[in-house]
């Protein structure tokens, strides 16, 4: 088998594919500097992941320490594959509203510019590769909250019978929509891979996903929801939710199903294929319910407030429509449901936040 690429390889979804794709018999090289520890604090950082998956796959698995901005490294790394490379998944990302807000500029090179980078290095060393790119349903920006949605007790949805009530399709416009400056620097990268596939023939899919999840996820308040929100059920910590009165419904995608649906796109590639990439309605939750699951399967109660400012562009439901990737990879099914997925979160990372809470040594004696 040949090298697969994996950029942002400490991440949620990085950590994943490197997993599955040293199990389908690939040799991976993963790219990732940390930059999540930066964005949200020492809590955030993937160094943690990073170390686990060198100790489980020391032959397998080549971690780099590449900022993906790194023009001039990232062609290094590719050259370095050679005619063994066959797919490269970009994972890596700046993934917060807020964030993106308070800079920028950063924002936008570790979003728009490294994309650029690596289809670049791509175009002149290995074209035919895969190319795979984590993309976002904010490249929409906020144009879901005209959807007429209905308030329920405790989510907001829409009526039986709305074309997108099984799930929203790609042909959802992009255009007169506020976005957050997120949602522009994500949308400026996922043009550059649809145009680079129909320019120069090269095999590049969007996977514009909703929030995705999975026990590997370093939730922080401003990114990973339901990590984060478990998280602070574990440890006691206080949550606050942004606006909408808690009823806002998102998807929810286990990480391992993410990188199931690569690897099939891998193995039966298009040019400038774009899927939107979610849980489905069957996996749908609302704010409201997410916390009342958390607190369940937790066994103790969350202390939240609820704050009237939503977050700029932010969604007020979302549910992603999966018929299009299943058309064109009908092999693909999810393997893990809504409260699979929580239990995980909760039993693989119970005893790491509860240490934390207790302080740094009781971290330092589980370490």
């Amino acid at each position: 088998m040949g090298v697969v690429i994996v950029t942002g390889s400490g991440g949620l979804v990085g950590s994943a594919c490197v997993r599955r794709f040293v199990e389908d018999g690939h040799d991976v090289v993963g790219l990732d500097n940390d930059m999540r520890a930066r964005f949200f604090g020492p809590s955030a950082s993937t160094a943690r992941i990073t170390e686990r998956l060198r100790a489980a796959h020391p032959r397998e698995f080549h971690p780099r320490d590449v900022d993906v901005r790194d023009a001039d490294a990232v062609d290094r790394v590719i050259a370095g594959a050679g005619r063994a490379l066959e797919l490269v998944v970009h994972a890596a990302a700046q993934p917060s509203h807020d964030w993106a807000a308070s800079d920028p500029a950063t924002d936008f090179s570790v979003n728009a510019l490294a994309t650029l980078n690596l289809l670049e290095a791509l175009r002149h060393r290995r074209p035919d590769a895969t190319f795979v790119f984590c993309s976002t349903n904010k490249v929409y920006g906020d144009r879901p909250n005209a959807l007429p949605l209905v308030e329920g007790e405790t989510r907001l949805d829409l009526p039986v019978g709305h074309p997108y009530h099984d799930g929203i399709t790609i042909d959802m416009s992009i255009d007169r929509t506020l976005h957050s400056l997120f949602g522009v620097s994500k949308a400026a990268a996922d043009l550059l891979v649809q145009e680079y596939g129909r320019y120069f023939g090269m095999p590049t899919a969007c996977f514009r996903a909703g929030c995705l999840t999975g026990p590997g996820h370093q939730g922080a308040e401003l990114h990973g929801f339901l990590s984060y929100l478990m998280r602070c059920v574990v440890a006691g910590e206080p949550y606050t939710v942004f606006g909408y009165g808690g009823k806002q419904v998102r998807d929810n995608l286990h990480a391992d199903d993410v990188a199931s649906a690569f690897a099939a796109f891998h193995a039966s590639p298009r040019t400038s294929a774009v899927y939107n990439l979610g849980g489905g309605r069957s996996n749908a939750i609302s704010m409201l319910e997410a916390i009342g699951a958390c607190e369940r399967i937790a066994g103790r109660p969350l202390s939240w407030t609820l704050s009237d400012r939503a977050r700029t562009g932010d969604h007020r439901w979302w549910i992603s429509d999966l018929d299009g990737f299943r058309r064109d990879h009908p092999g693909w099914e999810l393997a893990y449901d809504l409260e699979r997925t929580l239990r995980e979160i909760h039993d693989t990372n119970v005893d790491h936040w509860s240490a934390c809470a207790a302080g740094p040594a009781a971290v330092s004696e589980r370490i």
